[in-house]
């Protein structure tokens, strides 16, 4: 083979392997933006069923009436915020449907023809974990939580961690009774999870 033979041959390499590479950047990022896709449709329709409390920040939007907009508003413990023309609304308990749909009626008629609410949950409430992890604390919940996620929010488990004694009380759990949990259970706001010491 010649030096130009050789030339166009090494040429014709260096262009399939770009083609590849090319290739294989395509399908990551394919991949990527299907997972995003996945995990925003996640979120709206964990958000659609969720059940808004106290430590949730909403905001709400009233279209084309900026006065009755209302952007970031924290729960209080009591459950209600004061909105402009209806008073006090009571919010603990209400998904974002029910609440669109309460702020809606009351402003039909009253006060707009034909009022277009969207409500927005932009921060959950906190979970808590203390125990065996590197920074114990309350962290935002994100759908999908899992107490191996929520561990890893907060810094990882100490080496000291016992991975069979970690525990949840649920937010909504009456008897407010440590259940026993592994790291692939769902966490959900609220909940605080306590991650015990392995002594052997």
């Amino acid at each position: 083979m010649n030096q130009a033979a050789a030339i166009r041959f090494l040429l014709g390499i260096a262009l399939l392997c770009t083609s590849f590479l090319g290739l294989a950047q395509a399908q990551e990022d394919a991949a990527q933006a299907g997972n995003a896709a996945d995990e925003k449709a996640f979120a709206s329709t964990y958000a659609s069923s969720y059940k808004l409390g106290a430590g949730d920040l909403i905001s709400i939007i009233v279209f084309g009436e900026e006065d009755l907009s209302k952007q970031k508003i924290r729960l209080t413990d009591a459950g209600t915020v004061p909105y402009p023309v209806l008073g006090e609304i009571q919010i603990a308990g209400l998904t974002v449907g029910d609440l669109e749909r309460k702020i809606t009626e009351g402003l039909r008629g009253r006060y707009l023809v034909n009022p277009r609410v969207s409500v927005q949950i932009e921060e959950y409430r906190p979970f808590y974990i203390n125990g065996m992890v590197f920074k114990p604390g309350g962290y935002p919940f994100q759908p999908g939580l899992t107490v191996r996620k929520a561990a890893s929010i907060a810094g990882g488990f100490r080496e000291r961690a016992s991975l069979q004694k970690i525990f949840i009380i649920r937010e909504g759990d009456p008897t407010q009774r440590p259940q026993k949990v592994d790291l692939n259970t769902a966490v959900n706001p609220g909940d605080i999870i306590t991650v015990e010491e392995s002594f052997f």
